[in-house]
């Protein structure tokens, strides 16, 4: 399995692989044919609150990371079956936010990589 991210609004290319959407919201302005999504996974976003909290505010980064963390191990069921959307190839995941670094998707892959452990 490999991951990587990308941003939902970027022109979706072969090397992407599965395409798997990790927002909780459907990115503005985009259609399910543009978008070129393979599976959305809404159900391992962030909660809206937590979201709205951090509203990528830089210094709150390591909170945010702990926090979404948090929810992922509180939702297993939720993990496991993205985990069965992976497949063995590539797989890219997809944000709409414009911080391209320090963003739920890019938590997520850490989260993934680490096989689920909470890294605090």
């Amino acid at each position: 399995m490999k991951l990587r991210v990308k941003r939902v609004y970027d022109k979706p290319t072969r090397s992407d692989g599965r395409r798997i959407l990790v927002d909780r919201l459907w990115p503005r302005g985009l259609t399910k044919e543009e978008a070129e999504v393979d599976f959305w996974a809404k159900e391992v976003a962030p909660s809206t609150e937590l979201r709205q909290w951090y509203g990528h505010d830089s210094t709150k980064w390591q909170t945010f990371r702990s926090r979404y963390f948090s929810e992922l191990d509180e939702q297993p069921d939720a993990v496991d079956e993205l985990r069965t959307h992976l497949g063995k190839g590539m797989t890219t995941l997809l944000f709409s936010s414009k911080e391209t670094r320090l963003n739920n998707a890019h938590a997520l892959l850490e989260y993934l990589e680490s096989g689920g452990r909470k890294k605090r």
